[in-house]
């Protein structure tokens, strides 16, 4: 088991950590106004300023798929491909920067997504680009499932979709029924 996903999952003493990776402190002199409009993005201005590079940092520079950690829990957050939701049956739940988490039916369980996802793998027609995001995905549900110290947990999320009104016809263009 790789000593990534249970350091990434293991919950320091002390404050947590704002961000992943090495920080360290700067100031910064700004507009007023941009700290307002910072602020509005979150409220915590390095927050902010970290999503908003975010966003502007292409997918394809960040692994395949990641652990995105809060706590003790963690997500997995994919390089948005629509092969996922073809060939593993999950759904994507687009994210600010471009990625995606995985969402499954109600009714699906994580060991069914990592049988299809290797299934896929099997395939020598899935694109290089989404064998490395299929791989990566199913290296972390392994490494999780191996893990002694690491449960798999399903959770519900909330997805919101737009649906398609259907006109109603008027009265007069209802059509006439002859007997």
């Amino acid at each position: 088991m790789p000593t990534s996903l249970i350091g990434a999952l293991r919950r320091p003493r002390g404050r947590p950590k704002k961000f992943d990776g090495p920080t360290r402190v700067v100031s910064l002199t700004l507009p007023e106004s941009a700290i307002a409009r910072l602020a509005q993005t979150h409220g915590d201005l390095g927050r902010a300023v970290v999503s908003l590079i975010e966003r502007k940092t292409p997918t394809t520079s960040r692994p395949a798929a990641e652990l995105v950690v809060f706590g003790n829990h963690a997500v997995i957050s994919v390089r948005a491909t629509p092969a996922l939701e073809q060939r593993a049956g999950v759904q994507l739940v687009p994210l600010p920067d471009g990625r995606a988490l995985l969402s499954l039916e109600a009714l699906e369980s994580v060991a069914d997504l990592e049988l299809r996802i290797s299934d896929a793998l099997d395939d020598e027609a899935l694109s290089a680009d989404d064998r490395a995001v299929f791989a990566a995905v199913r290296a972390i549900l392994r490494d999780a499932r191996q893990a002694q110290d690491v449960a798999l947990l399903r959770r519900n999320i909330i997805v919101l979709q737009g649906v398609r009104r259907t006109r109603r016809r008027s009265s007069s263009a209802a059509p006439t029924r002859t007997t």
